[in-house]
């Protein structure tokens, strides 16, 4: 049995006015999600708890059978496993984004999608500006980057009611009232104030300036926590797994429950990705691995952005060349099941993750079809198939 799981992030979403009163979904010319839909069954399901952050963390770790009650910890300690970074049982990851804040409004939680090389050299003089030896700041891509608490040298002033807001909440809003709470908050509450006065005339921001691109005002940290212990899916599921992604959470996710990460070039978790360059890696990865899950994070960049056209069009090129080439391969390995879902809903109206559930569409091997003839919100929602856990989809979707 070969199982494929395809993830357009954050594609989940309400009617829009300029969309004629349809979701994005109801609007993409998407016919090999549809076809899915039409052979198989449609649902939906809640993958964050009401008690805990809307966010991608979360959202496929429930997705991926986890139960995040049980086992989420924080967001940045599986973008630290991504990177190959080890945390001892006294260390803390923390998210740590480039920002552009002006007027006290998150004008960019991107900073303008500054670029690694340029992200890079901010760090690096942060780091140098830095006394404490115990935190070391890790670039990653692009304004996506991290920093390690190690608790060995001085006791962790952090616990499990520390918390920042993710930037992305944030789009076109006050900080005032968002800045990191709880225990060990004053630490990266001076931190960021520390990365504002060391930005504010840094050679990096002229630069950027003089290009008419934002600057980088500062840091923003938030996401942090300590090593899950997940168990490994083989374990749970019986099935080898390949993740593929752009993503630094999903690889740490994937690295974390004992998958493989397949890397493809060409792929940049935004709008431009090289949806085509997916597709064909996940079909030769099928000859390879019992399950490949394809990620794609374009749907989701395109709701923060509140680009509704954006939007569809990620998602027709999803169908087009990553669903359909997948969909043409799977026969031919015999017994088979696809399920396409995203993570959460990210509306276009708020720009940010959402609670709520998601639509889904299972189809193959022994899945009995069901009245749904489409792939969408609507037809999800008069579907009998609910699931208030996310989690519990996995064991709908792995056969026994």
């Amino acid at each position: 049995m070969k199982y494929v799981i395809i993830i357009p992030d954050g594609c989940a979403d309400e009617p829009q006015e300029g969309l004629g009163g349809k979701t994005p979904l109801q609007v993409a010319n998407v016919p090999t999600m549809d076809e899915i839909a039409a052979a198989g069954i449609v649902g939906r399901s809640s993958n964050v708890p009401d008690h805990l952050t809307a966010g991608s963390a979360v959202a496929n770790m429930s997705l991926l059978g986890y139960d995040a009650n049980q086992y989420f910890t924080g967001r940045a300690p599986l973008e630290a496993a991504a990177q190959g970074i080890e945390l001892g049982p006294a260390d803390w990851a923390i998210r740590c984004n480039l920002v552009t804040v002006q007027d006290q409004l998150m004008r960019d939680f991107t900073a303008g999608h500054i670029s690694n090389d340029e992200s890079r050299l901010l760090l690096d003089d942060l780091q140098q500006n830095s006394p404490e030896r115990y935190l070391e700041f890790v670039p990653g891509v692009s304004y996506r980057n991290l920093l390690i608490y190690r608790g060995a040298e001085t006791a962790s002033p952090f616990t499990s009611e520390t918390y920042g807001t993710p930037p992305h909440d944030l789009t076109d809003k006050s900080i005032t009232d968002d800045f990191p709470r709880g225990p060990g908050s004053d630490l990266l509450s001076d931190l960021m104030s520390r990365s504002l006065e060391l930005f504010t005339d840094h050679a990096v921001n002229r630069q950027r300036v003089e290009r008419g691109m934002l600057p980088a005002t500062n840091i923003w940290l938030w996401g942090l926590g300590q090593t899950p212990k997940l168990v490994p899916f083989q374990e749970l599921y019986h099935v080898s797994g390949a993740m593929i992604t752009a993503v630094d959470l999903l690889r740490g996710l994937a690295k974390l429950i004992g998958w493989k990460c397949v890397e493809v070039p060409g792929v940049t978790g935004y709008t431009d990705t090289d949806y085509a360059a997916k597709g064909r890696y996940a079909v030769e990865e099928l000859n390879k691995s019992d399950l490949v899950c394809v990620h794609v994070e374009a749907t989701d960049e395109a709701s923060h952005e509140g680009d509704a056209a954006a939007k569809v069009q990620a998602l027709e090129e999803i169908d087009r060349h990553i669903v359909a080439p997948l969909m043409r391969a799977l026969p031919d390995h015999g017994q088979y099941r696809i399920l396409v879902t995203p993570d959460h809903p990210t509306f276009l109206r708020t720009k940010t993750h959402s609670h709520g559930y998601v639509p889904w569409t299972i189809c193959g091997t022994d899945v009995a079809g069901d009245p749904q003839q489409t792939y969408d919100e609507v037809s999800a929602a008069q579907s009998d198939h609910c699931y208030e856990s996310g989690c519990e989809l996995m064991s709908l979707f792995i056969r026994k």
